[in-house]
């Protein structure tokens, strides 16, 4: 018998609709269900995911499409499921009582909350029944039904409390001070403390891809001219890029890898991931003055273009880690496997790829038992995960071609298995875009566009900044939407949305000099400061706070795999108060400071991107200006000392002599900047006081190394 939708059927969250069969009662977050929960005294049991979270699936599978277990809920609870990359106000403030109960977090989140919203118990995934150390899920209802029943007041009594030390803890304050610069000293310190020369990445399994790291070392290094912090960044960049994290056939990062080697990812690939890493490439690349870098970068960014965009302009969420395996698409008991859309049998590469297949084989690792490291679980035996095994020089003299051979039979080699690949069931596409991630996304392509000389790289950037702007702002409401799906934009933004769109339009600004990016940007950061700044501790609240239903309006201070919104908006206005001489800059720079002072030395290494902005601040910023025809030959030459040098405290703000005095009107600094002789120049600021333009390029060399 065809299954019945619930109420989610009428949602627009991918994450939602996979759950729109299960048999349990389901309700969206909103009053309906809080109005029930009140109305018939039961507690809530509420569910948190996204639509490609592995464990997700499985616990899906094991109890929520379970009748038994959706009858349980049904008697003792009203059930609620949420998707976190949509409501990450309501994750946070739940996250954030799971890991001070617990210890840890993660997703699946289940939590029981009061008819009052107020969470008493929680935990991440339940198994079925008991295993692993963990309480089966039926018995977890179980007990939770009867306390309720035999000890609710109890019960209600707790949850207040520990709500209100949460509250109390969301509401401290830091130091008085900015940091001085033995804070990111004692930080590098720590990194190298924890690095792992041999393997590159920080700690042991699983590693996990966290750009803001890499992004701090490399400012240490560009403020310090101290080799450690770069290398450390380097090391890791390139054993990530070398290893199985990285999709060999089809570029992109996978979201982290379980061994200490980078050789077994975890699947998924997220849209922020591939930005962020993207940045962190471009600046290696700089920093190094090694392609390899910048390579990995284009390959990333391709990857997005090809299976990330939205026909409209815009950028899709994530792709899953599970899918069906080869083969098995018409059987309808089939499950979905993790990494089946990405591993190979070794018959099936020399099948595929013929005479080159001895080559494939040498540079990736493929043996005819499989190459996965022991696997308890049999997960992946008898194939292949494909990682750099050996250099191209090995495997030229391993195989007896020239290196220009070895390369070109790997590049047959990726075409014909990316079009064999593509035949297989692809892995679950989240479609949503979201404002957030699009934000990084637009900063990556505009940052490309810029280092790597690539003008279809600068109209991706564009045309998702387009698609962001007609789509999820309403400029006379000043309202911006977090979530686009489908033709329907919704779910008012949060601070990140502003702060990553914000990185993204200064990013786009500093690749094509259109002031309309720098106007929209000072908007939105108008619109974030009213609506979520902290004026009696300094940063900016998650949320505006008007919605009742979330419990805790917190500031996010943990660069973890996204930056937060803070860490991210005090880098905005270091860049937006050394482009605009108005007054909200005084403002700015006390903001700023508050900022770094009540975050960048309590928190440490826990918070890498505002680390990275407090390197910034001591540094210095400088503005590097660039008047000439946009295509013509002495601009490219002075444009090519720009991006080959690696100075992340400079901005770069491109002008056209067509439209000079449109920029002039947004930037009056930039007033009287021209042409030298005819020829394209270049002006080198320091707090708005220009050097001299010149005209030579081993001139403005010499200027941006001093």
């Amino acid at each position: 018998m065809a299954a019945v939708p619930n109420r989610l059927a009428a949602e627009h969250s991918p994450y939602l609709l996979q759950h729109k069969d299960n048999p349990v009662d389901w309700y969206p977050w909103g009053e309906e269900a809080f109005a029930r929960a009140r109305a018939e005294e039961k507690p809530i049991f509420l569910s948190i995911g996204y639509s490609t979270c592995h464990w997700c699936h499985v616990m899906a599978h094991e109890s929520f499409e379970s009748p038994d277990i959706a009858a349980q809920l049904a008697r003792d609870f009203v059930s609620i499921k949420v998707d976190r990359e949509e409501r990450p106000d309501i994750d946070r403030v739940y996250m954030t009582f799971v890991q001070a109960t617990t210890g840890q977090g993660g997703w699946p989140m289940s939590v029981w909350l009061t008819p009052g919203l107020e969470p008493f118990y929680g935990g991440t995934y339940f198994p079925p029944s008991g295993r692993w150390g963990r309480p089966g899920f039926a018995d977890v209802l179980r007990e939770i039904a009867r306390a309720w029943r035999e000890e609710r007041p109890k019960v209600e009594q707790s949850a207040g409390a520990i709500l209100e030390r949460l509250r109390a803890v969301g509401q401290q304050g830091g130091a008085d001070a900015v940091p001085g610069t033995d804070v990111l000293e004692r930080a590098v310190a720590d990194f190298g403390a924890a690095f792992d020369a041999d393997r590159g990445g920080f700690g042991a399994a699983p590693k996990f891809p966290r750009p803001s790291e890499l992004l701090f070392l490399l400012r240490e290094h560009a403020r310090t001219g101290q080799a450690a912090p770069r290398d450390m960044a380097l090391a890791t960049l390139r054993a990530m890029s070398l290893g199985g994290m990285r999709d060999h056939v089809g570029g992109g990062f996978h979201r982290y890898a379980v061994d200490a080697d980078w050789r077994v990812p975890h699947f998924e690939k997220m849209l922020y991931d591939q930005a962020q890493l993207v940045l962190a490439l471009l600046e290696a690349a700089q920093v190094s003055g090694d392609p390899f870098f910048a390579d990995v970068a284009r390959d990333t960014l391709d990857y997005v273009r090809r299976d990330l965009a939205d026909p409209d302009g815009g950028f899709y969420s994530a792709e899953d880690a599970d899918s069906l395996p080869p083969g098995v698409a018409g059987d309808a008991g089939a499950r979905k496997l993790e990494g089946a859309f990405y591993v190979w049998q070794d018959d099936e590469i020399g099948e595929a790829l013929g005479e080159d297949a001895d080559v494939f084989r040498a540079r990736f690792g493929v043996r005819p038992d499989g190459n996965a490291p022991a696997d308890p679980q049999g997960e992946f035996a008898h194939q292949n995960l494909l990682y750099t095994a050996r250099s191209i020089g090995e495997v030229a003299a391993g195989t007896g071609r020239s290196p220009q051979e070895v390369d070109a039979a790997l590049a047959r080699a990726r075409t014909t298995l990316l079009a064999r690949r593509g035949h297989r069931p692809r892995p679950h596409l989240d479609d949503k875009v979201l404002t957030a991630w699009n934000g990084l996304a637009i900063a990556a392509f505009a940052r490309a566009a810029r280092t790597l000389g690539r003008e279809d790289y600068l109209r991706d950037a564009r045309r998702a900044a387009a698609f962001v702007r007609s789509g999820l702002w309403a400029p006379t409401a000043s309202r911006l939407s977090r979530r686009y799906r489908r033709g329907d934009a919704g779910v008012d933004a949060y601070a990140e949305d502003f702060a990553f769109l914000i990185f993204g339009l200064i990013e786009l600004f500093q690749a094509d000099g259109d002031p309309g990016w720098l106007t929209w940007a000072l908007e939105l950061q108008r619109v974030l400061d009213e609506r979520f700044r902290d004026e009696a501790h300094g940063g900016w609240f998650s949320t505006t706070g008007r919605d009742g239903s979330v419990l805790l309006r917190l500031k996010e201070d943990y660069d973890g795999a996204e930056p937060a919104a803070g860490s991210v908006a005090v880098h905005n206005l270091l860049a937006l108060m050394h482009l605009v001489e108005e007054p909200p800059a005084g403002a700015w720079s006390a903001q700023i400071e508050r900022t770094l002072a009540a975050v960048a030395a309590r928190a440490g290494r826990a918070a890498p991107m505002m680390l990275a902005a407090l390197s910034t601040y001591h540094a210095g910023m400088t503005q590097i200006v660039v008047v000439g025809e946009p295509r013509a030959a002495d601009t490219a030459a002075l444009h090519g000392v720009v991006r080959g040098r690696y100075a992340p405290a400079a901005l770069v703000v491109p002008v056209a002599p067509a439209t000079r005095e449109h920029l002039a009107a947004a930037l009056p600094w930039t007033r009287g900047m021209g042409l030298q002789q005819g020829r394209a120049a270049a002006y080198l600021c320091r707090d708005f006081a220009c050097e001299r333009p010149t005209t030579d390029p081993d001139e403005l060399k010499a200027w941006i190394s001093r």
